[in-house]
C-alpha cells in the first residue's frame, strides 16, 4: 500500500462558511494594490462531438510575458530556482486552509477568482497527491462549487515546481453549460467504478462520487485518495510492483468536481504552439492569438487533446473504486 494512504495528521484551520467572502475581499485588495493582474480575453465556442469547447483568445499577454522574463532573470542570478510560493505574495494570500496547505489568488488569472491550493513546505509538483492534498481540495470544494485540478509536471502544463492544486468557480463558461463536458458525463454511468467517456479518443479514466459516503472533507479525502490510486492504475501510471506505488510513471492532468474525478495521462505539453493544461480536458482552451485559433479550428479540439494525451488503443475493463 502506498505511503500516502496513511491517516492525515493535519488540522483544518479554515472556519466554515467564510471562504467566498475572503476570496472577494482579497480580490478587491489584490486589484487595488496591483498584485492581481487579470488577463483580458475574448471567447467563442468550437463544437466537437457534442462538446461546445470554450476557447478564450488572450488579447494582451505583455504584462505576463514581462513578469516571466523578470522571474527568469531572478532565477538565473540565483543559486536556487525561483519559487513564488516560498515566500508567497501576502497581497495574494486568501486564507490558511490547514496545517499543511494555504490558499492564494492566481496572480495572472484568466478566470476570475482563480485559486491556488499550495503546500506550506516545498514538494515537487510531479509527486503523488496525498490525503492532506485532498483534504485541502475538499475544504475549498465544499465551501464553493467549482472545478479543482492538478497539472502533474511540466508536460501536463505545470508552470511551477512547488506542489499546488488549482480551483476555478463554475460555470466555466460565461454562457451555456456549467462545464463543457457535462453532456458526455451525463451519459456515463459509473458510480464507484472507473469508466471511459465514449467521445474521448485518448487514454483517460473517470469515477463518479457518492456524496453520501463523503459527509466531511476528511471523509471525502479518504475516499478520493482511494479512487485516485485506482485511476492512476487504470491508465497505467502506477505500478505498485515496480515502484512501490510511491511515484507516478508519467505526467497527467487530474480534474475533480463535487460529483466526479477524471485523470488523463500526457505525452506532450503543447500542440504546435498551443499550451494545454487540465482545463482543456474540461472543455476550456486558451489561445494567444487568431493564428492559434485558426490552427485549433483546423485540427479540432479533440484531435488536439488526443495529440497531447495518449491515443486510446483499446477499451480496458472497468475496475471498482
Amino acid at each position: 500500500m502506498p505511503k500516502e494512504m496513511s491517516i492525515s495528521s493535519g488540522k483544518i484551520q479554515l472556519e466554515p462558511g467564510i471562504l467566498w467572502e475572503l476570496v472577494i475581499k482579497q480580490t478587491e485588495r489584490g486589484i487595488s494594490c496591483g498584485a492581481l493582474e487579470t488577463i483580458p480575453t475574448e471567447y467563442e465556442y468550437v463544437e466537437a462531438e457534442g462538446i461546445n469547447f470554450l476557447v478564450r483568445v488572450i488579447s494582451n499577454l505583455a504584462r505576463k510575458d514581462a513578469a516571466k522574463k523578470s522571474v527568469s532573470k531572478n532565477s538565473n542570478t540565483s543559486s536556487q530556482e525561483f519559487n513564488p510560493f516560498l515566500p508567497y505574495d501576502k497581497d495574494l494570500f486568501v486564507t490558511d486552509i490547514s496545517d499543511t496547505h494555504l490558499c492564494l489568488l492566481n496572480k495572472f488569472n484568466v478566470v476570475e477568482h482563480h485559486l491556488l491550493i499550495v503546500t506550506r513546505t516545498f514538494e515537487e509538483q510531479e509527486s503523488l497527491l496525498t490525503l492532506e492534498d485532498f483534504e485541502a481540495m475538499w475544504v475549498v470544494l465544499d465551501e464553493i462549487d467549482g472545478l479543482a485540478f492538478y497539472n502533474s509536471g511540466k508536460i501536463a502544463g505545470a508552470s511551477q515546481r512547488h506542489k499546488h492544486l488549482q480551483w476555478v468557480p463554475l460555470p466555466l463558461s460565461p454562457s451555456g453549460e456549467r462545464i463543457a463536458i457535462a453532456p458526455m458525463l451525463a451519459t456515463t454511468i459509473c458510480e464507484g467504478v472507473v469508466e471511459k467517456i465514449p467521445s474521448f479518443p485518448f487514454v483517460h479514466a473517470l469515477v463518479k462520487f457518492d456524496r453520501h459516503e463523503m459527509p466531511s472533507p476528511q471523509a471525502a479525502a479518504k475516499k478520493t485518495l482511494e479512487c485516485y490510486f485506482n485511476l492512476l492504475r487504470a491508465v497505467g501510471l502506477l505500478n505498485d510492483e515496480s515502484n512501490g506505488g510511491n511515484s507516478p510513471t508519467g505526467a497527467y492532468n487530474l480534474l475533480s468536481t463535487r460529483e466526479w474525478m477524471l485523470i488523463v495521462p500526457r505525452s506532450q505539453e503543447h500542440f504546435q504552439s498551443i499550451p494545454i493544461n487540465s482545463l482543456g480536458f474540461a472543455g476550456a482552451l486558451l489561445v494567444r492569438n487568431e493564428e492559434q485559433m485558426k490552427v485549433l479550428k483546423e485540427f479540432g479540439p479533440l484531435q488536439i487533446l488526443k495529440t497531447v494525451a495518449i491515443e486510446q488503443q483499446s477499451v480496458e475493463n472497468s475496475i471498482h473504486c
